[in-house]
């Protein structure tokens, strides 16, 4: 057996070498120098540029167009999670027509602009108005809240049939081969094994779906929708202040970190079994 018979002197920590500065950091701390200059010039101008009055007079118009683009984010991410999983189902299925068409509905919806879907539906299925007032769905269509809820709706299902899509598929067969292997039917393993486990894994994608579908409501204020941004239009027009807008970034930026906070609790509740 060997042993040590002196011991190491304590040496002193190892000199720091100083990072050079190259030119890409250089360049780095110039566009930050920038930005934060950018950024103390805008809250400047805002300070100094209020107007208690304007806000006063203007107020409630923006908690009224706040109230209609929450409703229509939340009905239409509504109704696309009941339109999704047929869409999803169909993805999935071994039939070669309703793998297709699910497929088609969902590259189109996909890969089109939401502004696009919007003229569609409102201007485009003005050209059917006869047909529509003979099937009674005229009142509808005529509407720019419910056209608007309709377009966001049939985008947000072929998003969310994906998300879904992929989070079915991410669940290991073995589940579902354990599940027959005790006598358990397809459809209650598939509601109470395959699904629960699929939805905590699309979770954080479906918060981000709201999220973009938010920020992508305010398209429909270009079809005389007073939601936030449209009541932002209407203030811009009476005032020609370009805070109107900077104040309705305002709104959204918090609709959008309040939800993010809110989906992340979620989480943690729904997979605080997974935590060690």
């Amino acid at each position: 057996m060997s042993y040590a018979e002196t011991l190491i002197p304590p040496q002193p920590a190892p000199r720091k070498v100083a990072k050079p500065i190259t030119g890409a950091r250089l360049a780095g701390y110039i566009l930050v120098a920038i930005w934060a200059l950018f950024a103390a010039l805008l809250v400047y101008t805002v300070i100094n540029g209020w107007d208690p009055e304007k806000f006063t007079r203007y107020g409630p118009r923006y908690l009224h167009g706040l109230g209609v683009t929450l409703s229509l984010v939340a009905i239409s991410v509504a109704c696309g999670a009941l339109l999704s999983l047929p869409l999803a189902m169909a993805r999935l299925s071994s039939g070669r027509v309703l793998n297709w068409l699910a497929y088609g509905y969902i590259y189109f919806f996909r890969g089109t602009p939401l502004l696009a879907q919007l003229f569609l539906v409102y201007y485009g299925l003005g050209v059917f108005r006869p047909q529509l007032e003979a099937v009674g769905l005229w009142w509808f269509f005529r509407e720019g809240w419910y056209c608007g809820l309709f377009a966001m709706t049939i985008n947000t299902a072929a998003y969310q049939a994906e998300i879904l899509r992929g989070a079915i598929e991410s669940v290991p067969h073995g589940q579902r081969e354990a599940a027959a292997a005790l006598g358990i039917h397809k459809f209650i393993a598939f509601r109470k094994v395959v699904l629960p486990q699929a939805l905590i894994v699309a979770l954080r994608p479906y918060g981000n779906e709201i999220i973009l579908l938010i920020k992508g409501s305010a398209v429909v204020a270009i079809i005389t929708v007073l939601d936030l941004m449209g009541e932002t239009r209407y203030a811009f027009s009476r005032t020609f202040d370009y805070q109107t807008y900077f104040w309705a970034a305002i709104f959204y930026l918090s609709i959008v970190e309040a939800l993010r906070h809110l989906w992340a609790w979620i989480e943690r509740r729904l997979t605080r079994h997974l935590k060690r």
